[in-house]
């Protein structure tokens, strides 16, 4: 009887109320007995609808994290009031990479010029350490040193926690071979369809969100199930169309754009290394 809504029946007769509700979901007549021997008693005020209970604080290590991150997109829109208009957005960009990373997901990046070196930046904050030292699990430690005892001892004192990302602006050799041999328009999307699996992040860095390469990748992202967020600005282009969260920096010059963009994705790493590691 989940979902079911019923209030106290004048006349008292709460099995009646009762059975008219469980018997749609094939309960037999032996629970409709049950139910009435717990109710012949019951108060009427008892059985009207509950008033929905006021969430209670949290002082758990969740919410204290909740409200650190909170605290540092506080922090980036005092530094940036610019941003403000854009800070739902933000955090909107920030759930979803977060629900990604809770998942064993990767982060797929791309983007053009400016906006290539900007993916490569990403990448270079999440899969090392951004401001946190990010050491191995004991267990990772403990597999190091079995594997190789001195080799082990020194890698398990300098490797750091890392979130998948990938740039897609990297690989020359492949890019290049399907430029040559297919259509280089596409290689971000060939990236996109080798790589990609559902619950995977595409994120597409364009200043005009119009860039064709990039869009043709987040197309690709969407078919492979996968979430598509975007950095962009002007109105956002077509990739904000196609986006299930885009920040759309309020701006309208290129260089102002990729300005803005950095301080954004850099408050986005800081906010998932926090969320993912405590040192």
């Amino acid at each position: 009887m989940e979902g079911a809504a019923w209030s106290a029946d004048p006349s008292g007769n709460h099995t009646a109320k009762l059975e008219e509700t469980i018997k749609p979901c094939g309960k037999t007549d032996a629970s409709v007995i049950e139910w009435n021997w717990i109710l012949k008693d019951f108060p009427r005020a008892a059985v009207q609808k509950e008033k929905p209970r006021q969430r209670q604080s949290t002082t758990t290590a969740a919410g204290r994290k909740t409200k650190e991150i909170d605290h540092m997109l506080d922090e980036l829109i005092k530094r940036y009031p610019i941003l403000e208009r854009v800070r739902e957005d933000i955090g909107a960009v920030y759930g979803i990479l977060e629900r990604c990373y809770e998942n064993g997901g990767k982060l797929l990046i791309a983007g053009n010029g400016g906006s290539a070196a900007d993916a490569e930046h990403i990448v270079g904050e999440l899969m090392k350490g951004f401001v946190k030292r990010r050491p191995v699990t004991e267990e990772m430690k403990e597999a190091l040193e079995k594997a190789d005892p001195v080799r082990g001892k020194e890698l398990s004192e300098k490797l750091q926690g890392g979130l998948p990302a990938i740039a897609l602006v990297d690989h020359a050799a492949l890019s290049t071979a399907f430029a040559n041999d297919v259509d280089g328009m596409l290689s971000y999307a060939q990236q996109v369809n080798g790589y990609g699996k559902p619950g995977d992040v595409f994120l597409g860095i364009s200043t005009s969100g119009n860039a064709e390469n990039v869009m043709y990748a987040a197309v690709t992202a969407k078919a492979k199930g996968m979430k598509v967020v975007g950095l962009t600005g002007k109105d956002g282009g077509k990739l904000a169309g196609i986006a299930d969260a885009a920040v759309i920096v309020p701006e309208m010059e290129t260089y102002k754009i990729q300005e803005l963009h950095l301080p954004v994705y850099h408050a986005l790493c800081l906010m998932l290394e926090h969320r993912f590691y405590e040192q």
